[in-house]
């Protein structure tokens, strides 16, 4: 009696969830070859994906609660999928190059999503790209709401000027990163200073930086480069988006379960010259930490032992390794210095000898891949 009872909980679980999946498959709509003539007076936001591709699968439930919180939200994007194999023609057009591929589509622009492949991030970016290029902030009050909200936001300060033409292009091209606001000078809290105007402003770290087109150059450029908190947690992913900025990476190796001194002390350096000397190196540098070695020591075809620090040039695939034993932020402070000051010796690099050595480093991790899986027989067994 138990064990029937038993068996219909469990059908009707089953039942429940396929209904959930059902649900949400419901407010993401299949796409056909229609799509190209029939979006144009909506946006939306597609997946673009192969049936055979892992990747693809695995984002598909993910796809399902975006659609579903989409919906539900009243949102005006429209969420959909389309399999860039059936339809490459479309999907060539919209420049679909991989899978799976998520691009925001709002009149005659494209927007591609680089970020980490979780629903708020896809909801976020999703709204942060349909709305308005820069969105004014009308109050003191809403100034308070956006910084709240907010990690990272671009404010122009400020009437009609040449300056403001290049913030709204600035903000065409990063608005996949990024939130870009207008404000009046009244409206700015009274701890900024401002000793010219107009003005653009990037507010993180509990502070805020103004823009200086001799010091900064091109304030696109910029931006790009601020479009980061000064401390970050790095996994691959950002390290990859970190290359764009131009900035050398100076990360703590650690081992995050790893409550020893040595592991949170490293840390704890890195967090105070990110803090205490950003003045000194924030246009040449990020900061950050990397939970376990593995993605570095593929990176750099080395062993690193734990904790450590490296400073990596993702534009180059250099690297550089501690040459002194790091007591406290002075010791770390000297190192970045000489890092700067070409005292300390690059390591890696692009060079044909480093590519060799890449090939033959994937072929070996490769083949220990392989020797390492079990040996399946025809019936699926391992022997």
């Amino acid at each position: 009696m138990a064990g029937r009872r038993s068996r219909a909980a469990l059908r009707l679980c089953a039942t429940v969830v396929l209904l959930d999946v059902a649900f949400c498959k419901g407010f993401v709509e299949d796409l056909d070859e229609s799509f190209k003539e029939n979006r144009k007076d909506d946006i939306w936001l597609v997946d673009f994906y192969a049936p055979w591709c892992g990747h693809c699968k695995k984002l598909e439930p993910i796809w399902n609660e975006v659609g579903q919180e989409m919906r539900s939200i009243g949102s005006p994007v429209k969420v959909g999928k389309m399999d860039a194999t059936s339809y490459s023609s479309i999907a060539s057009e919209f420049g679909v190059r991989g899978y799976p591929t998520i691009k925001l589509l709002k009149g005659d622009l494209a927007y591609n999503y680089r970020g980490p492949r979780t629903k708020d991030d896809i909801i976020e970016f999703a709204h942060r790209v349909s709305g308005a290029l820069i969105r004014p902030l009308p109050s003191q009050q809403m100034f308070e709401h956006v910084r709240k909200r907010h990690r990272v936001f671009f404010v122009y300060i400020g009437g009609e000027s040449p300056l403001k033409e290049k913030f709204a292009d600035a903000a065409a091209e990063l608005i996949v990163y990024t939130y870009f606001f207008s404000a009046a000078e009244d409206v700015v809290p009274e701890y900024v200073t401002l000793k010219e105007m107009p003005a653009v402003l990037v507010f993180k770290d509990e502070t805020y930086f103004i823009y200086d087109e001799y010091e900064d150059g091109d304030l696109s450029a910029w931006i790009n480069r601020e479009r980061f908190q000064n401390y970050l947690t790095v996994d691959g992913f950002l390290l990859y988006e970190l290359g764009d900025t131009g900035k050398l990476v100076a990360i703590a190796v650690i081992d995050e379960k790893n409550t020893s001194v040595e592991h949170t002390r490293l840390k704890s350096i890195i967090q105070e010259v990110a803090r205490d000397y950003r003045d000194r190196f924030h246009r040449d540098f990020q900061f950050g930490h990397m939970d376990g070695n593995d993605y570095i020591n593929t990176l750099l075809m080395d062993e690193l032992a734990i904790p450590t620090v490296v400073v990596l040039n993702t534009s180059n695939q250099q690297y550089f390794l501690l040459d002194r034993q790091i007591k406290d932020t002075e010791d770390m402070v000297q190192f970045i210095s000489s890092i700067l000051d070409g005292t300390v010796e690059a390591q890696g690099g692009d060079s044909i000898w480093q590519r060799l050595k890449r090939i033959v480093f994937d072929a070996k991790s490769t083949i220990v891949l392989l020797w390492n899986q079990p040996v399946a027989s025809c019936c699926g067994t391992s022997l």
